[in-house]
C-alpha cells in the first residue's frame, strides 16, 4: 500500500509532465501497463521506452489529476486529464481512469480505461 506521501509525489511527478521519470521512480522492475483491453506491456524498461517514444511524438503535454483519488489498500484509482500538442499544432485531449495495484511503494500493475475516440486530433482553441 502506498503511503499518502508517495502517492502525492507520484501525482506531482505526472503533473510536472515528467512521465518517463515517474515510471523510473515509482514502478516496480516487473511492472505492467495495459491500455483498455489490449495486451499489457511488461517490465519497467519496456514501459520507459514506450513512454519516451510517445512523448517524443508531442510538442508539449499538460497533465492534471482530477480528484478525488480513490485508495483501497494496494488498489488506487486516479482520474487523469491530458492535453497533447503535436508538432503540426493539432491538439489531442484525453481523459482516463488509471487503475493501479501497488506493492508497497511501487506500482506493479496499471490498467488505463478511456475512450479511444478521444485521440482524434483537433485544431487548437
Amino acid at each position: 500500500m502506498p503511503s499518502p506521501d508517495t502517492l502525492a509525489r507520484f501525482i506531482a511527478r505526472v503533473e510536472q509532465n515528467a512521465h518517463v521519470e515517474a515510471i523510473e521512480e515509482f514502478y516496480a522492475p516487473d511492472a505492467s501497463m495495459q491500455e483498455n483491453l489490449s495486451p499489457p506491456r511488461v517490465g519497467r524498461e519496456s514501459l520507459i521506452a514506450h513512454e519516451a517514444k510517445a512523448m517524443a511524438r508531442t510538442k508539449s503535454v499538460q497533465s492534471w489529476c482530477v480528484g478525488p483519488v480513490f485508495v483501497n489498500g494496494d488498489l488506487v484509482v486516479i482520474r487523469w486529464r491530458f492535453r497533447f500538442e503535436l508538432p503540426d499544432g493539432s491538439v489531442r485531449e484525453l481523459e482516463e481512469l488509471a487503475y493501479q495495484e501497488w506493492r508497497g511503494e511501487r506500482i506493479v500493475r496499471e490498467q488505463f480505461f478511456y475512450d479511444p475516440g478521444q485521440f482524434v486530433p483537433r485544431s487548437p482553441q
